[in-house]
C-alpha cells in the first residue's frame, strides 16, 4: 500500500539518524501445540513443522512455548498445559501472540476439536480461554476439519487461519508443512519489504498446497482460509492478487488481509528499529488508509483526498527525525 512506500523512505531517514530503539517489550510470543500424531509418518511431519517454527521464533527474538511432545506418556494432558500458558500471558499490550496448532482435527457435524494427548481441545474451550485477550492475536490451525475454529474465534485485532474451508474436509492437511517453511522464508516476501508477513506465508502455503494436488493429479481435500476483519467468514488465497484481496467481503465488511500483513514473526532490521508505540500507530494508520481506499467510490473526490492527506501526513510524521535532546 502507499503507506509502505512512504515508510521505506522515512525509515531510511530514521536509520541515518542512528536510532537505537531495539525493543524487547513488544516481542512476539509463539505457542506451538503439537497434537497426537496417530501414525509415525504424521509424527515426523509435525515435528518438522514445530522445529521450523521454533527456529523462526528464535530468529525473530520471540518468546517460544511448545505444548505436546513425542513421548507417549498416557498421563499427559496437553489441554491443561495450554490453558495454563494462556492464563499466564498478558491480556493487553502491543506484543503479538501467535498460537499455532499442528496436528489432526475432527468434526462430528456439530463440534470441531483438535486432537491432543489426553482430552482433545474443543473450539468452544479455546474461544473461552482467548476471550480476555485484547493484544494482537493470531491463531493458525493447520489441522484437518479446522474451519469451524475460524468462525468461533474471529474477533477484532485477530488473525485466524485455518487449513480447511469446511469441517468436513477431514483428510490429512498439508497446509501446515508449507506454512512453517514460508514463515521466515525471504522468497515468500511478496511485497519485497524485507520481511515475510503472516498474510504472505498464508498465500505462499496455499499456492504450494494447490501445486501439490495438481502435480499428484488428485482432488484437493483442503482449502485454507484467512480472517482478519472480524466477520468470521474467511477469505481463500485465490481471492488475492499479490497481497490484496480483489473480491469484496459480504455485508460491507472490510477485505481480509490488511491486518495479517502487519504480523511478522521475523521482523526486518528496519522494522526492529521502531518503538512499540510508533509501530502500533503506524499499523493503525495503515489500516485507516486501507479502509479509506475501500470507501473511495462512495465519497466525494475532494473529501477522499482531504482525509487521505491527513492520514499520510501523520504517517510521515511518525518517521520525522527528531533532534537529540540537549545534555
Amino acid at each position: 500500500m502507499k503507506g509502505r512506500l512512504l515508510l521505506g523512505w522515512f525509515l531510511a531517514v530514521w536509520t541515518a539518524f542512528g536510532s537505537d530503539a531495539t525493543n524487547t517489550d513488544d516481542r512476539p510470543v509463539v505457542i506451538v501445540v503439537v497434537g497426537a500424531p496417530g501414525e509415525e509418518e504424521y509424527g515426523k511431519s509435525f515435528e518438522k513443522c514445530a522445529g521450523l517454527l521454533e527456529q523462526a521464533s528464535r530468529e525473530g527474538g520471540a518468546k517460544y512455548h511448545r505444548v505436546g511432545t513425542t513421548n507417549t506418556n498416557a498421563t499427559a494432558n496437553d489441554s491443561d498445559q495450554l490453558k495454563q500458558i494462556l492464563a499466564a500471558e498478558p491480556k493487553e499490550g502491543s506484543g503479538e501472540l501467535w498460537l499455532v496448532l499442528i496436528g489432526h482435527g475432527t468434526f462430528d457435524g456439530k463440534e470441531a476439536k483438535f486432537n491432543l494427548r489426553g482430552p482433545d481441545l474443543s473450539v468452544e474451550a479455546l474461544a473461552d480461554w482467548l476471550k480476555p485477550f485484547r493484544r494482537p492475536l493470531a491463531v493458525i490451525d493447520c489441522s484437518s476439519s479446522s474451519a469451524p475454529f475460524l468462525s468461533k474465534l474471529s474477533a477484532t485485532n485477530r488473525v485466524i487461519v485455518t487449513a480447511t474451508r469446511s469441517g468436513y474436509e477431514q483428510n490429512y492437511a498439508r497446509f501446515g508443512e508449507y506454512l512453517s517453511e514460508a514463515i521466515a522464508d525471504p522468497r515468500a516476501d511478496l511485497d519485497k519489504d524485507g520481511q515475510t508477513s503472516l498474510l504472505e506465508s498464508f498465500l505462499t502455503a496455499s499456492r504450494r498446497v494447490a501445486e501439490f494436488y495438481n502435480t499428484e493429479g488428485r482432488l484437493a481435500t483442503e482449502h485454507a482460509l484467512l480472517d482478519d476483519n472480524g466477520d468470521g467468514m474467511g477469505t481463500p488465497a485465490d481471492w488475492f492478487r499479490g497481497i490484496h484481496a480483489v473480491k469484496k467481503a459480504k455485508d460491507g465488511a472490510s477485505a481480509d488481509g490488511f491486518r495479517a500483513n502487519q504480523f511478522h514473526l521475523v521482523r526486518s532490521a528496519q522494522e526492529r528499529k521502531l518503538s512499540p508505540e510508533v509501530r502500533a500507530r503506524r499499523d493503525e494508520l495503515e489500516l485507516m488508509i486501507a479502509r479509506l481506499r475501500e470507501a473511495k467510490n462512495g465519497m466525494k473526490e475532494a473529501d477522499y483526498y482531504q482525509e487521505l492527506e491527513k492520514l499520510v501526513i501523520e504517517l510521515a510524521t511518525l518517521y520525522e527525525p527528531r533532534a537529540p535532546k540537549p545534555r
